[in-house]
């Protein structure tokens, strides 16, 4: 017979929304006993969230990023696939059973539950609002599930990322830019204050290897056949960062937001590619090179 701390994870992370009462009637335990469990779970790394007085697994908790790490999916490209799947054909049984699949996974409420996504509809029009307006907002009630905790956040809200699924902001408190999740956001009240710290927003871009930051590093490569060949079969979307050059080499030049995509591709095929003008780029190559002598 099932352990109810097994019957209770899947409960957690099946993609419904459950109160402490909820959850205590289904695997038939009592409050006391719910709130033992649900202090195992964070002992042992789990990230337990609290919302509205349901609670649910964070699919970000290391045991399932290390359970599901040979084929998980960011939010972004889980958010994209189900988009995807929205325009196939929905005659085949397998179409509806990868998007349940994915809206559990990944809570993808924004798709399954219309109070949600009427929620983040009225969210995402208050915050387009504000930035139009270049006005400070409260989100009020954020939940952070890495503090666990739920707080009023001042801010100046600036970008939408994602698809319109976050928002990037100036926080007055902290004096730092922080992407917030629209999601997890109470509620938003326009402050009748305009923007006073303009010159601190930092736009969030994302790049070819889906690194997102606020730098912009401008890498120039030159590549052989070979490399040229497995980056265009890897990241298609590299096809317009090419120009031919002699004697069958390639050209490579991308705006990127971190070394770390573009260093692990170079570090694949090191004596195929050369880096050219950035000694950024060649330090982080260098540095990665001499920790391999430590294994």
């Amino acid at each position: 017979m099932m352990s109810k701390e097994l019957q209770l994870i899947l409960l957690m992370v099946d993609g419904f929304d459950y109160t402490a009462e909820d959850l205590c009637l289904k695997i038939g335990t009592t409050r006391r006993q719910l709130y033992n469990y649900l202090r195992k779970f964070r002992e042992m790394g789990f990230i337990v969230i609290n919302e509205n007085q349901c609670y649910r697994l964070d699919p970000g908790s290391p045991f399932f990023q290390t359970l599901a790490r040979s084929v998980n999916f960011t939010d972004v490209e889980a958010t994209f696939l189900h988009r995807l799947l929205d325009g196939t054909d929905e005659k085949n049984p397998m179409v509806p059973a990868i998007k349940r699949k994915l809206e559990r996974f990944y809570h993808l409420r924004q798709f399954t539950d219309t109070r949600f996504k009427a929620h983040n509809i009225e969210t995402l029009h208050t915050l387009m609002e504000a930035i139009k307006k270049q006005c400070v907002v409260c989100l009020k009630d954020y939940s952070s599930p890495h503090s666990n905790t739920v707080t009023d956040r001042v801010v100046e809200p600036y970008q939408l990322l994602n698809e319109n699924l976050d928002v990037r902001c100036y926080e007055l408190k902290t004096q730092m830019c922080k992407t917030f999740k629209l999601s997890r956001i109470g509620s938003v009240e326009i402050y009748d204050t305009p923007w006073i710290y303009t010159e601190r927003h930092r736009r969030l871009f994302t790049d070819m290897f889906m690194f997102s930051g606020t730098e912009h590093l401008t890498v120039r490569l030159l590549m052989r056949q070979l490399s040229h060949n497995l980056m265009l079969e890897e990241y298609p979307i590299s096809s317009d960062c090419f120009t031919p050059a002699a004697d069958g080499h390639w050209l490579f030049q991308a705006e990127l937001a971190s070394y770390v995509g573009i260093g692990r591709f170079i570090l694949g095929l090191y004596d195929d590619i050369e880096i050219l003008d950035d000694e950024g780029l060649k330090a982080y190559i260098r540095q990665k090179i001499q920790s391999f002598n430590h294994i």
